[in-house]
């Protein structure tokens, strides 16, 4: 079972935005030096998972997170609020996701 959480909306906005099509797979991973923070921010690519991926499906996607990526995503739950045209990321394990400790 994935540690993760991608809604529905969410799925939907990467598979318009990124053209995705049923059964594509995107890694959800760790970008080490956000914008002026110098600190973390989300990062996705279009490919396979390795071995110890944790994976799942949304909306016809498949999202996941290599292992070594793992420890910053357990819980985070990615939404999308419409009404302000935004991903949001959550984690009730990191108080700051820009800047975990």
């Amino acid at each position: 079972m994935a540690s993760f959480t991608v809604k529905k909306e969410a799925a939907r906005l990467y598979k318009q935005e990124m053209e995705l099509a049923e059964g594509d797979y995107i890694r959800l991973f760790v970008r080490v030096g956000g914008v002026g923070s110098g600190g973390y921010s989300m990062g996705v690519a279009k490919e396979k998972p390795e071995a110890g991926s944790d994976v799942l499906q949304a909306d016809g996607i498949y999202f996941f997170v290599n292992p070594q990526d793992q420890w910053y995503m357990n819980g985070m739950v990615v939404s999308y609020d419409p009404q302000i045209d935004l991903l949001i990321f959550e984690n009730p394990n990191i108080q700051d996701v820009t800047n975990p400790r």
